[in-house]
């Protein structure tokens, strides 16, 4: 009888999925959109050496096509919130204490993060954030991997 039940389930569960197409279910009256991007695609990155009339020789990074296919569209993404300073935040693939200000990871695993409606959130508070899209492979002192017009839509 429980296998029978189980099997019931998973069955609910597969139709749930494809009924709500680009959507996931986190609760029976809240509908989420499944995450556009992930922190193994944004991992999909090389850099070129360059020389900067500022910091001499840089490391210039070549975003992926299939993220620049995504420039300036709406997506939706996973991570835990760092506070930058008292108005700007980013979205990191790590917890604070292991992310790319620690030296524990490089910079295509940070995000920086434009609110449409800015408050205060908590660091390491782990969030789903939808917003528009913006690669950056030229300017040094802006991160590599943007979102503006940014809403939190799971975990505020």
């Amino acid at each position: 009888m429980r296998k029978l039940h189980f099997g019931a389930v998973l069955l609910a569960a597969f139709f749930l999925t494809a009924a709500t197409g680009d959507h996931a279910v986190t609760d029976k009256s809240t509908i989420v959109a499944k995450d556009t991007l992930n922190w193994k695609l944004l991992g999909v990155i090389k850099f070129v050496k360059k020389p900067h009339k500022e910091y001499g020789e840089v490391n210039y990074p070549v975003v992926n096509s299939k993220l620049k296919s995504l420039h300036k569209k709406k997506v939706v993404m996973t991570g835990y919130i760092v506070p930058i300073d008292n108005t700007n935040y980013a979205l990191s693939k790590n917890v604070f204490a292991a992310c790319f200000f620690c030296g524990k990871a490089g910079p295509e695993t940070i995000m920086g993060l434009k609110f449409r409606n800015p408050k205060r959130y908590k660091t390491d508070q782990y969030v789903t954030v939808e917003g528009t899209f913006r690669v950056n492979e030229n300017n040094v002192d802006d991160w590599i991997y943007n979102m503006d017009d940014v809403v939190v839509v799971k975990g505020d």
